[in-house]
């Protein structure tokens, strides 16, 4: 039996005066990206990266453009110390990247730490201890006193092997479990580190605000963040950074509240794995700013490669519906969505419109590096005329009659119901040219001419049968009527064609090809269809009646 009476709040709101993130209506610029997937994201995994993985991975994140990356904790195991000697010893970190790491306020591991970092063209030494009420009763059992002296002792300290070690220093502070500390005790602490480090114009400073446990909803954390940004001292040479976990699910609207409300930096992982419930997701952060018109700053147009290489590299899975990277993310399965996407599509491109509108995707999936005919419209027993059309025209070129769409889509879906799984685009195409188009196997014409006469046309045209040929006369007020009346004549059968639409498929000229579709409803109401194509308009509308006259003889109707 589950018992709520057991959990009280235990995070500590501030001031409501601090709320002026509530007037802003979205994030203007991107913040400065810190990639924590060597770091924090790797000692989640069951099995931590070894060096080459890392290597590899480590490669993939410059890709993208992180200019500051956590690459771990290098006192904590000869891997991660191993990994941070090799970037430096290889002269692997460019000019403009930045590597940082991690490590507690404790003197053997901050001097550890030095040594791992030592000749790092630039390095951020990241240094933090726990400042929460229940970590400092529980765990320490030591008094805010003793808690922010531990701070400043590791900001001594480091700031003194600074000066000491070869490389190039910036210094980042975390009061940890920040969430669950009384703010203005978190800012006095912070404001002690400051004091030790003196930012200034040539010593940027980081203070992080680690959600690491998210104990409460998104907006208290933004009023958190916009209270110790309005009381740090030195805060023109600060950055103010956060560092959200996702224990809640809301890891991505703790991020972009807080930095609405002055959080200037952002660390993550790139599909937010971390520990218990993993890190705020980077790429759902950068693609929700860029759904918004602000470019990130990252380069994520290959999104089928970086979930490839993380896979491989960590041996987790990006869900399928994960934020934009997920697999079927853009797909529409629904009847509905299909049809509305399908004509949002055919709108933005007849408008020739820049701005992108389609209803139900909020990016355009090619600018991910994803396809329209893999990762949209999607066919199954869910699917409606409008997508199975799509998938039809936009593959192949053909624009069926609304009818037709209809008839052709309950094919596809019943094949897909009966096998209980997915159609491909060529699955689709293989359906429609084995039902309906150019068939073979009925009355085929063999031969023809016609002759205008006033408002008629008259032929001579011959039919062939089971290998019997017989010459037919006939007229109508066109040629496909014509070709009709001879064909109705010579079978004797009663029929109206119903529906006659025709496009150009391909090229230009006589290298053009001619798509025709026809509809033959017989005296019961039902009705027949079929398909046919050519270089020649007349020969592809005779395949089309021949193709919709042999799917009425056999019975194969909608």
């Amino acid at each position: 039996m589950m018992d709520a009476s057991k959990y009280r709040i235990g995070y500590y709101p501030v001031d409501q005066a601090y709320n002026k993130w509530v007037k802003k209506d979205h994030i203007e610029n991107p913040p400065i990206w810190c990639s924590v997937d060597m770091r924090d994201g790797n000692q989640s995994l069951i099995i931590p990266m070894n060096l080459q993985e890392k290597l590899e991975f480590y490669e993939m994140l410059l890709k993208v453009g992180f200019k500051e990356i956590e690459v771990g904790f290098p006192a904590a195991s000869e891997t991660e110390y191993e990994f941070l000697r090799t970037l430096i010893n290889r002269r692997m970190i460019p000019d403009d990247v930045t590597v940082q790491v991690l490590t507690q306020c404790r003197e053997h591991i901050i001097r550890r730490t030095f040594e791992a970092c030592k000749g790092a063209p630039s390095a951020i030494v990241h240094f933090y201890n726990s400042v929460s009420v229940a970590q400092r009763e529980q765990v320490f059992k030591k008094s805010k006193d003793a808690v922010k002296q531990i701070a400043v002792d590791g900001a001594k300290l480091v700031k003194k092997l600074a000066a000491e070690y070869e490389g190039n220093f910036r210094f980042e502070y975390s009061p940890e479990s920040f969430t669950g500390t009384e703010p203005d005790y978190a800012l006095e602490v912070c404001n002690a580190v400051l004091d030790v480090l003196e930012p200034g114009p040539d010593n940027n400073v980081i203070i992080n605000l680690p959600v690491t446990v998210e104990m409460s909803m998104p907006h208290i954390y933004a009023s958190q963040v916009e209270y110790i940004s309005e009381n740090l001292k030195y805060r023109e040479y600060v950055t103010l950074s956060v560092h959200p976990h996702n224990d809640r699910g809301t890891g991505v609207a703790d991020t972009e509240l807080a930095l609405l409300a002055g959080a200037q930096r952002v660390e993550g992982t790139m599909f937010g794995n971390g520990e218990r419930t993993g890190n705020v997701d980077i790429v759902t952060l950068a693609l929700n700013m860029y759904a918004h018109g602000v470019d990130p700053q990252l380069d994520l147009s290959d999104m089928n490669d970086l979930v490839e290489t993380y896979e491989k590299c960590t041996r987790m899975h990006v869900h399928e519906r994960a934020p934009y990277a997920g697999a079927l993310v853009f797909a529409a399965f629904s009847g509905s969505h299909q049809d509305a996407i399908a004509k949002g599509m055919k709108f933005r491109n007849k408008k020739r419109l820049h701005e992108w509108t389609v209803p139900y995707i909020p990016i355009d999936p090619k600018d991910i590096g994803r396809t329209y005919d893999a990762d949209v419209i999607r066919v199954n027993s869910q699917s409606g005329k409008g997508g199975i059309s799509y998938v039809l025209e936009t593959n192949y070129g053909f624009n069926l009659p609304v009818r037709m769409r209809e008839s052709f889509s309950y094919l596809c879906k019943n094949i897909s119901d009966h096998d209980h799984r997915e159609l491909k685009p060529d699955e689709v195409y293989d359906l429609f040219e084995k039902n309906y188009l150019n068939l073979k196997g009925g009355i085929q014409v063999t031969d023809f001419d016609f002759e205008r006469e006033n408002d008629s046309v008259k032929i001579n045209i011959t039919f062939m049968k089971d290998g019997v040929e017989t010459e037919m006369e006939a007229e109508g007020n066109g040629t496909l009527s014509a070709v009709n009346n001879a064909l109705s004549i010579y079978t004797g059968e009663d029929y109206t064609l119903q529906v006659f639409t025709q496009h150009s498929m391909q090229g230009q000229g006589s290298h053009s090809v001619a798509a025709s579709y026809i509809g033959l409803e017989r005296m019961d109401g039902r009705m027949f269809w079929g398909a046919g194509t050519d270089t020649d308009v007349i020969t592809a509308s005779t395949n089309a009646l021949l193709s919709a006259f042999y799917n009425m003889e056999n019975g194969v109707s909608a």
